[in-house]
């Protein structure tokens, strides 16, 4: 069960449409841009992209994943932006049909190119609000995720 993303954060991620994802292999780290879509009740973010890619190959070997996602404002005053971290994974069938509207009703030029589906399951997100204040912090966690570091 998701416990609830603040609103000024769901509000963020879903006005926004890239973002940047690190993935790793060993000790070596690798970054990449990505379109993603924004599923709010279980805080899923969905992307396309290939199994062989990079960081395609690199989530199939470790999922944990971090990222942000930044709304390019120039001003200090009005920027905000996310930093993340949770697991990718490639969608399993009985999500696809859902995950594939969700990502085709917000890019539908990816129907001219379409792509294997993947998913991010949030598990932390920290977001920067310089509008609520400069240096304003949001933070979320997920409860599986406080209950997995407490393992």
């Amino acid at each position: 069960m998701i416990n609830a993303i603040d609103v000024r954060i769901r509000k963020f991620i879903a006005q926004n449409q890239t973002l940047t994802l690190a993935t790793s292999q060993g000790e070596i780290p690798y970054c990449c841009s990505l379109f993603y879509a924004f599923e709010e009740s279980e805080g899923l973010l969905f992307f396309m992209s290939s199994r062989e890619s990079r960081h395609g190959k690199e989530m199939n070997l470790n999922s944990h994943i971090s990222g942000t996602i930044l709304n390019g404002e120039q001003s200090v005053l009005r920027l905000q932006g996310i930093q993340f971290s949770g697991e990718a994974f490639f969608l399993p069938k009985e999500m696809e049909s859902k995950a594939r509207k969700t990502y085709l009703q917000k890019f539908p030029i990816a129907r001219l190119n379409p792509s294997e589906l993947w998913y991010i399951r949030l598990d932390w997100i920290k977001m920067t609000d310089n509008t609520l204040g400069f240096g304003t912090k949001l933070i979320w966690e997920r409860e599986l995720a406080i209950h997995q570091a407490a393992s």
